[in-house]
């Protein structure tokens, strides 16, 4: 899978993941909207699994560091909501694919993460 550089001698992780997650959750929304007709939860999903990246995508131009963090805490929130429901959609077994599973890790990854940059840069701020 081709992964996203906004400028190709600059490569933060954390950019390129969140926003090849985006592009993840993007595709599997539209496929359960087109499948399924489900247009409620795949909503909550597609903005908060998009907006991870979004944000962390600003986070990248902060500033100050006070903004770097408050950035990446909404990332960190987005990310933890995106969780929840891809797990809702698992528990409640309206969708079955075999990319839910995969979701749902990348998104606890994506927790894991943020969760240490932000610790770092609060250590150093």
């Amino acid at each position: 899978m081709e992964t996203y550089s906004f400028m190709s001698e600059r490569k933060n992780f954390i950019v390129i993941k969140s926003f090849d997650f985006s592009v993840r959750i993007v595709k599997f929304c539209f496929e359960m909207q087109h499948q399924y007709k489900e247009y409620i939860i795949t909503k909550q999903l597609l903005k908060s699994g998009t907006s991870i990246g979004a944000n962390i995508e600003e986070a990248q131009g902060a500033i100050s560091k006070k903004e770097f963090i408050a950035k990446t805490q909404i990332s960190l929130k987005e990310a933890r909501e995106s969780v929840y429901w891809i797990r809702l959609i698992i528990k409640s077994q309206v969708f079955k694919s075999e990319k839910l599973s995969s979701l749902l890790n990348e998104s606890k990854e994506l927790v894991y993460i943020l969760t240490k940059i932000l610790k770092t840069a609060k250590l150093n701020n």
